[in-house]
């Protein structure tokens, strides 16, 4: 008989095959376990570490007669005003101009934003122009909720997009009404926030759950034993800084987000019925249940017979009798049996043995979760 000899390793030793399966199939399963970890930066966020939302009123000048017509008499006024403010007074009954327009400013404040650096800002029209291609944003103040000024923004407008008319037909690209101007704003305002003298980091989960906040804490617990977290509750992980790393919560910080944390997501099935779509995680299970799904389709066809008298009948008239054809048919389907406990791939195949298209799909989803049988959270949006 043949036997069956291991490879040597390095050190000229042989390796018992069963020894080299099992320690693969441990690194298959090692692997498998580990393809769903996600960082902590992935999945929370530090409190106080966030952006804040700026707006402001501005008036765009130097369109090509796009602007805002007589119909928004708030920007006559706005012109007005501005005009008086630099020494020209004029009634805004006077002005005429179609080169303006008036448009709301947003603009994100990042967080630890200084005093200097700059920020994209979005420009919205909010009269009836029809173009802002080609315009220049005013000096606009941008305020935050509190009414206190962080930024100015000034520069052109870039739209994105093209119009192009004649006497017959126009042809747009893009919406013209809304355009940015990049880096066109200047951040006169910090938002006091003093991080480095901070003595403990609270995570807030984008997504609460019992599970998944046990498991960050027990990670960061984990990397290090004199951080001291806990979850205080399902979306909310409170760590105490680890001694060494009392005087650089910075890098304690970055620590943390890049541990790997196995998320545990609900079973959930998402439908949109506007557009067919059906999005179904792969936790989702359904119990033993049957399905049948057949399509009755029904067509009627009218018409008309008419029969009318021979040529140069004295008795004879024309009649016209009425026709309807129907036709009906029935799909043939037969029962498909899922098995308790099946998983994602096995309802999807299940359900493509069926034939159905993603409009069935979600009438048989609905129709399994009112038996019972879906061990999932529907949700129709």
């Amino acid at each position: 008989m043949n036997e069956i000899h291991g490879r040597r390793g390095t050190d000229g030793r042989r390796r018992d095959p069963a020894v080299v399966i099992l320690c693969l199939m441990l690194f298959l399963i090692l692997g498998a376990s580990d393809a769903r970890a996600a960082r902590i930066k992935d999945l929370a966020d530090i409190q106080g570490v966030r952006q804040n939302q700026l707006v402001g009123y501005g008036l765009i000048v130097g369109l090509e007669g796009t602007g805002d017509g007589k119909k928004s008499v708030f920007t006559n006024r706005a012109v007005s005003s501005m005009l008086e403010k630099m020494g020209i007074p004029v009634s805004p009954e006077e002005i005429k101009t179609k080169n303006i327009a008036s448009v709301m400013v947003t603009a994100v404040l990042p967080p630890f934003a200084r005093a200097g650096s700059r920020i994209d800002v979005v420009v919205s029209s909010i009269g009836d122009a029809g173009n802002l291609q080609g315009g220049t944003l005013v000096l606009t103040p941008l305020k935050g909720v509190d009414g206190k000024v962080y930024a100015v923004a000034q520069g052109s407008i870039s739209t994105g997009g093209f119009a192009v008319e004649g006497n017959a037909s126009t042809v747009q690209k893009n919406f013209l009404t809304v355009g940015r101007v990049p880096a066109g704003a200047v951040i006169e305002r910090e938002v006091p926030f003093d991080f480095s003298g901070k003595d403990g980091l609270t995570l807030m989960l984008r997504q609460p759950d019992f599970t998944t906040c046990s498991r960050v804490a027990d990670a960061i617990n984990h990397r290090f034993p004199g951080a001291a977290a806990h979850a205080a509750d399902p979306g909310t992980v409170q760590v105490k800084v680890a001694g060494e790393y009392s005087g650089d919560i910075v890098r304690f910080a970055t620590l943390i987000e890049g541990l790997e944390v196995n998320p545990d997501v609900a079973a959930r099935v998402i439908i949109n019925e506007r557009t067919g779509t059906v999005v179904m995680g792969q936790d989702v299970r359904i119990s033993a249940v049957a399905v049948a799904h057949g399509n009755l389709s029904v067509q009627i066809t009218e018409g008309a017979a008419v029969s009318q008298p021979r040529e140069f009948s004295r008795r004879g008239e024309t009649v016209v009798v009425p026709e309807t054809d129907i036709a009906v048919e029935e799909g043939s389907n037969n029962l498909m049996l899922m098995d308790a406990g099946a998983t994602i791939g096995g309802v999807v195949r299940a359900l493509n043995a069926l034939g159905v298209t993603p409009r069935d799909l979600i009438a048989i989803l609905q129709a399994i979760k009112a038996a019972g049988a879906l061990q999932a959270q529907l949700e129709i949006i």
